[in-house]
């Protein structure tokens, strides 16, 4: 499964893996919604149904990795190396113009 994030005019793919926080998120699709800046590392963005983190494997996460952190609901798109945390899931990750991620702000659109 792939999903498009288009933020001012750019598109960022990702690959989703075939857990079930990845699949409950890709069927919420499309969503236009806020993005924003977490830290110095990642944007985020709050789907409308929180994920089901079963069968879900914990993120080690590193520039371009696309989590869920459970503890507060929202969607994490990581520009730089994280590493992992209490919570963090790995959704999957970027596959074509990672360098956008840090860029993104907004409303972004995420479809299919």
């Amino acid at each position: 499964m792939q999903i498009t994030i288009e933020s001012n005019g750019e598109k960022t793919i990702f690959e989703l893996n075939d857990s079930d926080a990845a699949k409950e998120l890709y069927t919420q699709l499309p969503l236009n919604i806020d993005v924003e800046n977490f830290g110095s590392n990642e944007k985020i963005f709050y789907p409308p149904k929180k994920l089901s983190t079963s069968n879900t494997p914990p993120a080690n996460a590193k520039n371009g990795t696309l989590a869920y952190y459970a503890p507060w609901g929202d969607v994490v798109m990581f520009y730089k190396d994280f590493g992992a945390a209490k919570g963090l899931y790995e959704l999957g990750s970027c596959i074509s113009a990672c360098e956008n991620i840090k860029n993104m702000s907004g409303t972004i659109n995420i479809h299919k």
